[in-house]
């Protein structure tokens, strides 16, 4: 290319300057690389070059050396194969409905699972011709009853949504895994890859080990930072992927590179971030037993905690949640001045970022079998201030009930 000779530079000599930054450059975080278009040396390149197999690149939507390298590290924080990026937790929940099934079908949902998973049944789901019910996580021996030759997909969640009961897993799979039309997908946000190996759970009996997709919401523990909203689905059969893939090509899912590397980012502090938001909400799990004002303190750890015997079974952590049950003598006004009253802690939703976060929830109208906690919770997200803060800002809030 001969660059213009003008004294001004011309836009050509800016868009097509001969200089290439010498190759072998390394730093400690992967590069961001950002495109929508992606060039190709010649024709034969244009035509031959694969995105399905990550051979190659084709078009930005289909991925980029830094989304490539996120995929890789989250299969293998999750004990997967593969990873397809989806722009949030429900976005990728929904890709995997949207993958695996078609009008007539049906899917099995926990009572206690993420509410926007259940509101996607009710909604699109049903509209195109998907039918749905509901199964107790803590009543493994009756699922058998609920799957017929329509079923196709059952969710898994662990722990539960908001509740925190923790699901007979083992008995779950080992209820499913004799149907083999029916894939097995599990919300693994809560554990993170880290409290639990779900691609390794072993129903025995000689039946296939672990569950079929595992999909994660990066928003939380993985981003950290509260500013991130990106989700994975991570499985380890290269038929079920690109079965996935291709349904994410058509939907025209994709996640911007600033948000991979933000995540990429936050990987390699997720282990000791994790193990921080675990041991505080221990301690003040344990210290919210004590509390009159509180009927129930639920956390999968906790061994009066629905499900307790489960964790046990199967995990070796319990992340950053912990709710509670108050006393039926509080009004929703008397609670709302609970937590309105709180300083450290903060109002809003997600949770594994630094800030410890509440929520107040009516669970009447969240569960359809009744056998979860039942009346007016709060949910903590813990985050990573001292305990002793977030203790003495709860004790101080809690002087509001006693008004």
């Amino acid at each position: 290319m001969t660059v213009s000779t003008d004294k001004k530079p011309s836009s050509t000599d800016l868009i097509h300057h001969p200089y290439e930054a010498p190759a072998g450059f390394r730093s400690v975080m992967p590069g961001v690389h950002k495109a929508s278009t992606v060039i190709f040396a010649n024709t034969a390149a244009l035509r031959s070059t694969q995105w399905k197999d990550k051979s190659g690149y084709t078009y930005g939507l289909h991925g980029t050396p830094t989304t490539f390298i996120l995929e890789e590290r989250l299969a293998t924080l999750e004990g997967g194969q593969q990873t397809v990026l989806a722009p949030s937790g429900l976005s990728a929940i929904a890709l995997v409905d949207m993958a695996l099934l078609k009008s007539g079908d049906e899917v099995l949902i926990p009572d206690n699972a993420y509410g926007p998973n259940k509101e996607l049944a009710f909604g699109e789901l049903a509209a195109w011709g998907i039918t749905h019910r509901f199964y107790d996580p803590l009543r493994a021996d009756l699922l058998p009853e609920l799957i017929t030759p329509q079923t196709r997909l059952i969710w898994l969640e662990a722990a539960g949504s908001v509740t925190l009961e923790f699901p007979d897993l083992i008995g779950l799979l080992k209820a499913v895994r004799t149907y083999p039309q029916v894939k097995v997908a599990i919300d693994n946000t809560w554990g993170a890859g880290l409290a639990l190996s779900v691609f390794d759970l072993d129903p025995g009996e000689g039946l296939p080990k672990g569950v079929d997709i595992s999909v994660h919401a990066l928003t939380k523990y993985p981003s950290g930072g509260a500013d991130v909203l990106m989700g994975a689905v991570v499985t380890r059969d290269d038929a079920l992927h690109q079965q996935i893939k291709l349904t994410h090509m058509r939907m025209g899912l994709g996640v911007g590179a600033n948000d991979a590397e933000a995540i990429l980012r936050g990987l390699p502090s997720l282990p000791l971030r994790y193990a921080a938001h675990d041991a505080a909400t221990r301690q003040i799990a344990d210290w919210l037993l004590q509390r009159s004002e509180f009927t129930q303190v639920l956390h999968p750890a906790l061994a009066q905690s629905p499900g307790h015997a489960y964790w046990a079974q199967t995990c070796c952590a319990a992340g950053g949640l912990v709710s509670v049950i108050l006393d039926e003598r509080y009004t929703r006004e008397r609670i709302d001045a609970f937590i309105d009253a709180l300083k450290v802690f903060k109002i809003g939703y997600s949770w594994g970022g630094p800030v410890s976060l509440v929520v107040p929830y009516k669970l009447k109208h969240m569960r359809a079998l009744g056998s979860s906690p039942q009346g007016n919770l709060v949910r903590f997200a813990i985050g990573l201030e001292r305990v002793e803060d977030l203790i003495a800002d709860l004790d101080q809030a809690l002087s509001v009930l006693a008004v």
